[in-house]
């Protein structure tokens, strides 16, 4: 998300560097490129028109302070002006009611209003330490109550019963009296998908929201649809009370069109954004550090609440005690390590989040390929036990066999198993006293500009 955006505002930087002042010029030139990267992004043009004019404002006459480069202080007013385009600060669920408290999601077919309710309900059970329920009122899709009952089963949680022959208001309102009696903290109710043109649909919305009252109405989006999306969000808005927004299928929008225009067109916060497919790949969406995201900045904080959130820790202390015994990093915990990098969203969201990486030359950038890590899993998971454990047995026949078994070539056999030698290596020195410092001087000068040990 947002890659063409950042990719464009880094070029607006490397213009201004080396001019010792922000003038009318170069502020009129450099908005010039900010207008057309929003535009390019499908963000709506009366949000495009406020934005460039209030970035305008704020940075005319502005010197440079101290070591701030021009670009630099122009970027921290961009930067600004983007945290509070889209919101300020982050908004979650609010639980300041008697339980429970219930949850409508509501937008277009397909938007992911069904997966969504799934990955909402697993945030708020491992993160929140809720009791959740789920419910379908989705009567004309009834493969929609079975997608529902299915990841409600994956995820633990309740998914109290509908049908498709049955009332959306009644499902909703029965499976509001059994979570009151069950004490459920939360009771998520999914939609059916409707057009704002459809008054029959709309109406029954309308007659659901009224029965149940909700807490929470949340909109589901799906983010690729650009401006489309926020003016469907516009119309529904203007048919119920709305309290906020989900952006789904982030993970495959790079332009953010709809995340820089939904909060100031419809004044509804973004409380989550869907970044994946799994039931996991839901966040919250914390405006500050999605606007350093854009900027190149990375998103540290959102990177460290990941690891703690989605690394398994007994899997790494085993590891770690692993290798504080001398015994050697086999091909095995090289698998678990892949798969724990795939929980967290892959190499590519990885880097997203880290400082520095927009400066990277993009040959560099290019080499982060999240299917290699597939096919290096593909290739360990095509071995037998022995040849995980002990990778010195795999010779030529070996590797014929585990390149057929994965549907990959011999070469790439090899590529593995040299990459495997250079994270054993690499684990070795950080087992040994002293050995994560030594590591990270030993990489001094691979590393991108602001980075520790430079």
């Amino acid at each position: 998300m947002f890659q063409n955006l950042s990719d464009r505002f880094s070029k607006v930087v490397k213009q201004l560097r080396g001019q010792g002042r922000l003038t009318d010029e170069n502020i009129d030139s450099t908005l010039r490129e900010v207008r057309m990267a929003l535009l390019e992004a499908d963000v709506a043009l009366p949000v495009v028109k406020d934005f460039v004019e209030s970035v305008r404002v704020r940075a005319q006459g502005q010197e440079v302070i101290g070591t701030l480069t021009p670009g630099q202080a122009l970027i921290r007013v961009v930067r600004d002006e983007l945290t509070t385009l889209m919101g300020e600060a982050g908004v979650g669920i609010n639980f300041a009611a008697e339980p429970p408290i219930v949850i409508l999601l509501a937008g277009l077919q397909g938007s992911g209003k069904t997966t969504s309710a799934a990955k909402l309900a697993k945030r708020l059970t491992e993160q929140d330490k809720k009791a959740v329920a789920l419910v379908s009122c989705d009567v004309y899709r009834p493969a929609a109550i079975e997608q529902l009952r299915v990841l409600a089963t994956e995820i633990g949680v309740t998914c109290y019963p509908s049908t498709a022959d049955l009332d959306p208001v009644s499902i909703a309102q029965s499976a509001l009296a059994q979570a009151r009696r069950e004490l459920k903290d939360v009771l998520i109710i999914d939609t059916a998908g409707r057009l704002a043109i459809d008054e029959v649909m709309m109406a029954e919305i309308k007659n659901l929201h009224a029965a149940v009252s909700p807490h929470e109405t949340l909109f589901v989006i799906d983010s690729m649809m650009g401006q489309d999306a926020v003016r469907t969000a516009q119309a529904f808005n203007e048919a119920l009370p709305l309290t906020g927004v989900v952006l789904t299928k982030t993970d495959g929008d790079a332009r953010g069109g709809a995340a820089l225009s939904v909060r100031q067109v419809t004044g509804k916060p973004i409380k989550f954004i869907g970044v994946g497919e799994k039931t996991h790949a839901l966040e919250p969406f914390h405006p500050d550090r999605i606007a350093s995201r854009i900027l190149g900045m990375g998103d540290v904080l959102s990177l460290i609440e990941e690891v703690e959130q989605k690394v398994d820790r007994e899997q790494a202390a085993k590891v770690a005690a692993k290798l504080s015994k001398g015994k050697g990093f086999d091909l095995q915990d090289f698998r678990e390590q892949i798969e724990q990098m795939r929980n967290m969203g892959g190499l590519s969201a990885l880097m997203g989040k880290l400082p520095g990486t927009a400066d990277l030359p993009e040959h560099v950038k290019n080499r982060v390929n999240d299917k290699d890590m597939l096919r290096s899993a593909a290739m360990i998971d095509s071995m037998t036990r022995q040849e995980r454990l002990f990778p010195a047995v795999i010779k030529a026949s070996r590797k014929r066999r585990i390149a057929a078994g994965s549907g990959t070539q011999i070469q790439d056999v090899n590529r593995l198993l040299k990459q495997f030698e250079q994270m054993q290596r690499m684990m070795k020195k950080v087992s040994k006293k002293g050995g994560l410092q030594s590591l990270m001087r030993g990489l001094k000068g691979r590393m991108p500009p602001g980075m520790p040990f430079q």
